[in-house]
């Protein structure tokens, strides 16, 4: 017998309970991860679950202000609102010249919604008191005082993360540093301001007593203390309710993506007064990608005034926020005033971080605001009766298979229908985990690529038995027919499911809405075709083809040499040496 070739294991044969076992610990691992978790069942979406849709129409003063870019500006705006209030699958796109149409699932607050996507985008500049890393100690520091400068025109430059501009020095951290001073120490010349043109009052000869806590202060701390900027439903209201004029507690990230919290003073700049702000390549210097900003002339005078109190400061009270609803968007930070009506905002950004920040400053100055024309409930009584016919047309397709699996391979169809079944079961638990992870909702095209996937998953298991019969066919027994067959049908598969993977990814990207739930389960069940192939199917086939009933080719096992037409064994002959003449010439 001739000894195995160097360099090839046996260890995939001789071992496949292996893989069996894994797999099992994996489907052990997620579905118990799934109870635990409480959710039980797949998140469904609008059309299935019902919900909530709002009809919102674009006014505005200057008629030609409603146009494509903002409109599209507008709806990246309401996407990120409704993606901050935990929502997924939340539909938010135009419709004709001047209506946005705003779709979300059932168990969102419908109320709050609305009054997320109804409002127009609040941006504010507002002066930085206090800055740490969410969970960090608090360290504020004072507000900075009140004053002007008439000093020339620099760029404010990005902190700590951001290469500062000739203007300012780099800045190791954006931390407060105050020596552990409460929070309300940098509110307290606010929260309790003496009436202009008053005298204060003279000073007693009695001891003074220690003034009441102020109501308004010990709110803003108690928001702070509460505020977890790592939390998505907490960001979401940070900013509900608070007025221009009064301070506030927000979130924002630093340069590694990291959450921060901040104390911010009053809001010293409104964004209507953001003429114009665009996304620019400093092409003479080493800057990089800027933002510039043009102000109006209020705007200008309002700018120069708070940059000329804050470049008196230390770090951070020498920055300020640029809070878009609620969330700071940016912080730079000044050294001296910036006047002359318009600043650029330089540091190490990419370009696609310039234009974001530019779009957003440009959104605060868009003259454009929204009223709610319709709220409706949409009833999931249509897409129920769609899903109830949609899941009786997966079943029959389901059964036919079966059926066509049991009458062709027989014995072999076991091995297909117990595949199918961990598939099935792996496309569920995973399905319910993804929605609180990731907010994935089970919509009608969700369902519909799942049961394409049926279809995905049993060409895999059909071109696996072929390969395996066409070895019979040849000659071989059971086992070297499952060895050899394997290389081959493991590339046809392969490249099989990579076309479909693609194919699903490439949908995934160029589309929207509803479309993005086909493409996103379609790939999701042929990565999963994959796994259950290589680490369930074949080893199973490794096991089976060591049995009886497989091995010698039971007429009901589907690989019977005699049905399939097998050659008989091939073998060596020996061909017969010609004859020599030892007669003499």
């Amino acid at each position: 017998m001739a000894a195995p070739k160097k360099g090839r294991s046996a260890s995939s044969q001789s071992k496949p309970g292996r893989s069996l076992a894994l797999i099992l610990i994996a489907i052990v691992a997620l579905t118990g991860g799934m109870f635990a978790s409480g959710h039980t069942t797949p998140r469904l979406g609008i059309d299935l679950a019902g919900g909530t849709s709002i009809t919102l129409g674009a006014k505005s003063g200057q008629e030609s202000a409603i146009n494509k870019t903002n409109m599209d500006i507008a709806v990246d705006i309401m996407n990120r609102r409704v993606n901050g209030l935990g929502v997924s699958e939340a539909e938010v796109q135009t419709q004709g010249d001047r209506n946005i149409i705003v779709n979300i699932p059932k168990g969102t607050n419908a109320k709050q919604a609305r009054d997320q996507v109804g409002t127009t985008a609040k941006l504010y500049f507002r002066p930085v008191l206090a800055v740490e890393p969410q969970g960090g100690p608090a360290t504020p520091s004072p507000k900075p005082s009140a004053s002007t400068s008439g000093s020339p025109s620099p760029s404010a430059s990005k902190p700590g993360e951001k290469a500062t501009s000739s203007s300012a020095s780099p800045s190791p951290s954006a931390s407060a540093t105050s020596q552990g001073r409460p929070v309300t120490d940098a509110l307290k010349a606010d929260a309790t301001p003496t009436p202009s043109g008053k005298p204060s009052a003279p000073a007693s000869a009695s001891p003074p007593k220690s003034p009441a806590p102020d109501p308004a202060t010990a709110a803003l701390q108690a928001k702070y203390a509460a505020l977890d900027c790592t939390k998505k439903a907490v960001r979401a209201v940070t900013g509900d309710g608070v007025k221009p004029s009064d301070p506030t507690v927000a979130c924002g990230k630093d340069s590694q993506g990291q959450w921060q919290r901040f104390v911010l003073g009053p809001a010293e700049v409104s964004g209507t007064e953001v003429k114009k702000a665009q996304a620019v390549f400093d092409t003479q210097g080493a800057a990089g990608w800027q933002v510039t900003m043009d102000f109006t002339s209020k705007g200008s005078k309002q700018f120069a005034d708070v940059t000329g109190r804050l470049a008196k400061n230390q770090e951070p009270q020498n920055e300020f926020g640029i809070v878009l609803d609620g969330e700071v968007v940016s912080n730079p930070r000044v050294s001296t005033a910036i006047s002359g009506g318009s600043a650029q905002i330089s540091g190490s950004f990419s370009q696609t971080e310039a234009q974001d920040l530019a779009n957003m400053l440009s959104y605060g100055a868009l003259p454009l605001t929204f009223k709610t024309d319709s709220v409706s409930t949409v009833s999931p009584a249509l897409g129920g009766e769609q899903l109830h016919a949609g899941l009786i047309a997966g079943a029959i397709g389901l059964a036919l298979v079966v059926i066509y699996l049991v009458v062709y391979y027989r014995g072999l169809s076991a091995v297909a229908i117990a595949s199918l079944l961990v598939s099935a079961i792996l496309t569920y638990v995973i399905m319910a985990l993804l929605g609180p992870a990731i907010g994935f909702a089970l919509n009608l095209p969700a369902v519909c690529g799942a049961i394409v996937a049926i279809g995905i998953t049993a060409d895999s298991f059909i071109v696996f038995f072929e390969r395996i019969r066409d070895e019979i066919r040849e000659g071989r027994s059971l086992q070297p027919a499952v060895a050899r067959a394997w290389p081959r049908a493991r590339r046809t598969i392969m490249v099989s499911d990579f076309v479909s993977f693609l194919a699903a990814a490439v949908l995934f990207i160029v589309t929207v809405g509803k479309v993005q739930g086909f493409a996103f389960t379609l790939g999701l069940t042929t990565v999963l075709d994959v796994v259950v192939v290589f680490f369930f199917t074949k080893p199973l086939m490794t096991i089976l083809a060591r049995k009886k009933f497989f091995a010698e080719g039971h007429r009901w096992s589907g690989l019977d040499p005699q049905r399939l037409g097998a050659k008989p064994p091939l073998r060596r002959i020996r061909r017969a040496s010609a004859p020599v003449d030892t007669k003499e010439a």
